[in-house]
Order: C-alpha cells, then structure tokens, then sequence
C-alpha cells in the first residue's frame, strides 16, 4: 500500500462516504439479525423467523423505482441538490419507519411487526439507490476502491452498533425474560442514530451530473409496477394451501406452484392498466429499456454470465447468515457472548476484510479480487459446520467468527468494486440498482427457507450445503476473467 492509496482513503469524499456508510448499513440489522433475537425472545417459530429474510425483497426489487430515484425532482428539498435531496428523504422516512416498528409487539401480533420491518426495508433500499449513484458519481473507476472501503468501514461499524450495540442494550434493558418494552427502547435509540446519516447528507457535496428528465408516464409506468410487484406478495401470501402431506419435496413444488400463480396476477395488472391505456410500455424505455440494452450493448454475449455471476456471488454468505443469531441461541451462546464476540469483534475482522478487498482490488485487479473473495466465502461456511458438532467453547467461536467474516468483507469489497465498474454514467442509480437487485433476489428467496433447511437436515448439512453453493461462482469467474474492460461512456 503506497502512499497515495493512504491519502485516498482519508480524503474529504471517502471519509464522507464512511457516514453514508453508517446511514446505509444501521437499518440493516434492525430488518435481518437483530430482528431474529428479538423474535426468538418473543417465541417466534425457526421457519418463520427466516421468511422475514423476504424483507429483503425490497432491496432486490430497487430497480423499479430506481428510475425515479434517478430523475425526478423532488418539491423544495431539490434545492439541496438532486441527490442529496433524495437521500435526505429517505432517511427521515427510515427513522419514522423505525419508531413505527419499536410501538409494535411480535408476541401478540406478527402482522404490524412485518409491516414495519417493510416500511425500513423499502427506504433503506431508496437509500441505498442514492448512496450508490452518488458515490460512482463523485470519482473515477481507479479511485472506487477507495471509497468503496471507506463505504463498508461505514457500514460495518453501523453494523457494530446496531448488532453489538443493540443486543447490549437489550442487556442491559432485560432480555431474560421476553419484555415488549426493552425491544421498544433499543428500536427507537437505533432510529435517534440515523441522525448520523442526516447530518453526513447535509454537510456532503452534490455530484455534478446533468439528467435526463423522467415524463409522467414514466412515472405510472413505475407506480404499476410496484403495485404488480404489491399484487404477487398478496397473491403469494393468501394463496390457500394446494398441499396438504408434510414433504420437503412436495412442500417446494407448492412453493413453486404458487410462485408462478403470483406471478400470472401480477402479469395480469400489467396488461389491465395497458389495456386502459395508463401505462404505454414504450415511453418507459428510458427508465427500463435503455438502461438494459446499454449494457447488452457494452458486453454482448458476456452479458449473460455477468448477470448470472450477479445473483449467485453472494448467494453463500446471505443463505448462511439468517442462520446464525438463531443457530448461536440455540446452540446455547448467551446474547451477550453473541454481542461481543459475533457482533462486535466479528464485525471489525469485516472491516478489516473490507480493506483488504478493496486494497487487494486496486493492485491485482477487480477478477482475480472477486475469485479469492469467493473461495474464502465459501470455505468459512464450513467452519460453522465444524462449530456446530462442537461442544459450547468461546475460543472456537471467537475464531470461527474471525475467519468468517474476514472472508465476508474482503468478498464484499471485491463485489462492490466489480459492481461500480459494470455502471454507465448515463444509468448510474439505475444500473447500479439492478445489478444489486440481481445480487440479492435468488440468495433471499433461498434463505427464507433456511428454518425450513435446518428442521429438515440439521445445522452441519445445512453449513456444508449452503457452501456447496458457491462453488459455481468460481466457474462464472473463469468464465469472465478474460473479458476486456468496457468504457463506462
């Protein structure tokens, strides 16, 4: 690491881009890990606790609205700046969301909890659109590395406060026993924190970017697709039960009947407001078509391999991870241990991994990054196998820990990277937006059945397993690794 890779990653932007950072990565927990202590404490069965993973769906469905993140203006808070007033909004949208959660009780009613985590999830993904395209925006490809770390330091330490912080806080407010109030209490001290994001919006300097204007039929183009999107969940979720014998098998080909009958009444919205002449398919072209056909145009046959190497990187570390508060407590692990040791020292190896991917990228290359990432990924899934026929010892768990989340960081940073360096300035948000759409959709409807997984199989098989799926991504990667660099133009 020379010199001038030191001043990068302290410059004005980057040492900016590590509070964007926290803003981005403090609701994260509160939706996904932090959540599942809270649940389990309230009595919320395995295989439901890892459904609520599906929350992430909002971040793999980004790309819908993204267009609008993209190019419209917002009324009066535009004056700050296109982005900045975008960003701005979203962050007071999560700290009410936050607080709207912290009133509700998943013991007596499950439904207003969900309803809450959605309402984080979605704007925390808005945010997320804003914080991507403004940190592309703001340097060059040669100094993404950079601000990319800067970035996950950010977000993993506002993973530090919101894992670590909020379980000691749960601690200390008594989590013995299940107590609505000491819940309620640790949500809305994580909300107050999203003020950090508020003031790191503020105080940032707005990109330069000229836009193209988005029409209003654009605009219905968006809002009927969010509705169809609104329609398979609901369809998805009241869909009465075709399957009545208790199988894996037969409980997946239900899954995927159900699936396909959502997805023909989210269709049918789609042609309805066509027919009525709401939405023309062909004055979305900027907001969709184009975007998409630009980057066909740019990689050609690779495109294909590239989009596919998108869903399935990270598929190891996300299938993995909704199991592992849960595994920790059942396996007998006290909050506190799992604070310190899985939440707080774990997640400083993160960003230590976070540096060395991103460091590792800037001086071997974005390809070579992204293989050593992925075979780490996967190696450290099994570790939590050999954890798991281990007798309780803080010094494995520590270790295992460790290894697993250096592993996590440096994949991470790799993948950010590589992400940054697919994006056209002419689509920043919104290809950005897909391709992390992409990177989330497949691993998140995989782990929502992950209790379902470990009831079925137990926690070793389900660790190897969830191993076993990186393995194709190392073929995806031999496959792309000599593709020549495109001009982001």
């Amino acid at each position: 690491m020379n010199f001038s890779d030191t001043r990068l990653l302290v410059s004005k932007k980057s040492l900016g881009m590590a509070l964007f950072g926290f803003s981005a990565g403090l609701p994260l927990l509160l939706i996904f890990s932090t959540l599942s202590v809270w649940l389990v404490k309230a009595g919320v069965e395995r295989s439901t606790i890892t459904l609520f993973s599906w929350a992430g769906f909002a971040y793999s469905f980004k790309f819908l609205w993204s267009p609008i993140v993209d190019h419209c203006k917002l009324p009066f808070l535009s004056k700050i700046g296109h982005r900045k007033s975008w960003l701005l909004l979203s962050q007071i949208l999560i700290i009410i969301s936050i607080f709207m959660t912290s009133f509700t009780d998943p013991s007596k009613n499950l439904f207003y909890t969900a309803i809450g985590i959605v309402l984080i999830a979605f704007a925390s993904a808005t945010q997320d659109i804003v914080i991507d395209a403004f940190r592309i925006e703001s340097e060059t490809i040669k100094k993404q590395g950079a601000l990319s770390s800067m970035y996950l330091a950010g977000y993993r330490i506002a993973m530090i406060v919101s894992g670590a912080g909020s379980l000691w806080l749960a601690a200390y407010f008594g989590v013995e026993s299940y107590n609505v109030e000491t819940w309620k209490n640790v949500y809305q001290i994580m909300g107050c924190l999203m003020l950090v994001g508020v003031f790191a919006t503020l105080t940032s300097k707005e990109p330069i970017i000229i836009k193209k204007k988005i029409t209003h039929s654009q605009i219905n183009f968006v809002l009927v697709l969010v509705l169809s999107i609104i329609t398979f969940f609901l369809s998805y979720s009241y869909l009465p039960k075709i399957i009545t014998e208790n199988s894996v098998l037969l409980g997946a080909l239900e899954n995927v009947l159900k699936v396909f009958i959502s997805l023909a009444a989210a269709i049918f919205v789609l042609i309805f407001f066509s027919k009525i002449n709401f939405i023309s398919i062909d004055k979305a072209r900027l907001a969709y078509i184009e975007p998409i056909s630009e980057f066909c145009h740019r990689y050609k046959k690779v495109a294909l391999f590239i989009l596919i190497l998108i869903g399935l990187y990270r598929i190891a570390d996300i299938v993995m991870g909704v199991m592992a508060n849960v595994f920790y407590l059942e396996k007998g692990y006290q909050i506190t241990e799992i604070a310190t040791y899985s939440k707080f020292f774990g997640l400083f190896a993160t960003i230590l991994g976070g540096f060395l991917g991103g460091l590792y990228s800037m001086r071997k290359g974005v390809i070579q990054s992204l293989l050593v990432g992925a075979i780490i990924a996967a190696l450290s899934n099994v570790l939590f196998a050999w954890l798991a026929v281990t007798d309780i010892n803080i010094i494995f768990l520590i270790a295992v820990i460790i290894a697993d989340n250096i592993a996590s960081g440096f994949a991470g940073a790799s993948f950010v990277v590589y992400l940054s360096s697919l994006t056209s300035v002419k689509f920043t948000a919104t290809q950005y937006a897909l391709f992390s759409s992409i990177m989330l959709f497949i691993p998140k409807l995989i782990a929502g059945y992950a209790g379902s997984m470990v009831d079925s199989i137990g926690y070793p098989f389900f660790f190897i397993f969830t191993a076993i799926l990186g393995v194709p991504v190392l073929f995806l990667i031999y496959l792309i690794k000599d593709m020549p660099s495109k001009k982001r133009s």
